[in-house]
């Protein structure tokens, strides 16, 4: 069975980390209607709505915020995000470090070193080498990563 278009959306939303986690609380009488153009699961166009609803129709700040489920500081972020990068800039950014912050490349480079010496070495064993030297708890998968990417950079194959 085929999903519906409606459920489509709602899984591309979320794999762009723009599903609203709490479309209940978006009050707007237009996110409330019969219009199927207005989706409160859509979290970039409630955030844009909030927005236009201030500027364009001169709504407060404050009842705006709350009939969207924000808060008043949510708001101006977005109004700042928005000023600054227009629609995209109300896209949430994705979860968690944005890079390999424990891998850095003095860590590649025991990492790599110790490849030369074993070629044999799994992403798991070296991981807990990274652990009983250095004291940095790192997922194998990980391990592989912050390797490939520096393969991909041009650095010698060892893994």
């Amino acid at each position: 069975m085929e999903p519906s278009d409606s459920t489509k959306k709602r899984q591309e939303l979320r794999r762009h980390h723009a599903l609203n986690p709490r479309p209940q609380a978006v009050r707007d009488p237009g996110f409330r209607g019969d219009n199927p153009f207005f989706d409160a699961s859509d979290l970039v166009q409630v955030k844009y709505e909030m927005l236009r609803r201030v500027r364009e129709d001169g709504r407060p700040v404050s009842e705006t915020s709350a009939a969207f489920g924000f808060s008043r500081p949510s708001f101006y972020s977005a109004q700042a995000a928005f000023r600054e990068s227009g629609l995209p800039g109300l896209v949430p950014e994705r979860p968690g470090p944005k890079r390999a912050h424990k891998l850095t490349d003095p860590v590649l480079d025991i990492l790599e070193e110790a490849l030369a010496r074993e070629p044999s070495l799994t992403s798991t064993t070296l991981a807990a080498l990274l652990k009983e030297r250095l004291g940095l708890s790192v997922h194998p998968r990980s391990v592989e990563r912050a390797l490939a990417r520096r393969r991909k950079k041009g650095a010698p194959e060892n893994l």
